[in-house]
């Protein structure tokens, strides 16, 4: 299974926006964003619409750890991560799982033709192998009942 099929499933169940925000908004602007969304992630868009970062809930955290509650009107151009790690819509669930997993980090933002198409967060991954793993055992028992 690769990247472009969990993008389908999720544009399929939960439209294809990808939510993003301005590197100027104060960190309570995106906490708000992020629990509006219900999402662990925003990314953040540059001039021209290229991607100049991530902000992940982890990022607000650490950043009130550091400077306390004044961090809630820090720009998020501060705070977020800015050598973005990506994908393609052609890597498979296990390559993400790799990356995932070597990183620390929960959300790719997915690139086409450099342009962003879309994110995926590791809980996308799960559901995804989750969901393969049942049709596998589905299989198996067709299989089982026939033979």
């Amino acid at each position: 299974m690769n990247v472009k099929s969990i993008l389908a499933a999720k544009k399929s169940t939960l439209g294809g926006d990808v939510i993003a925000i301005e590197p100027t908004a104060d960190l309570a602007a995106a906490a708000q964003l992020l629990a509006k969304h219900r999402i662990g992630a925003v990314l953040i868009r540059g001039p021209g619409d290229h991607l100049a970062g991530i902000l992940s809930e982890r990022d607000i955290v650490r950043a009130v750890a550091e400077h306390g509650p004044e961090a809630l009107t820090m720009p998020v151009g501060q705070v977020m991560t800015r050598n973005v790690i990506t994908c393609n819509e052609d890597d498979t669930c296990g390559m993400l799982m790799e990356r995932m997993t070597a990183g620390k980090f929960r959300h790719l933002p997915v690139m086409a033709k450099g342009k962003l198409v879309g994110i995926v967060s590791i809980g996308d991954i799960v559901k995804q192998r989750v969901d393969e793993i049942e049709r596998d055992a589905e299989a198996m028992r067709d299989y089982i009942r026939t033979a």
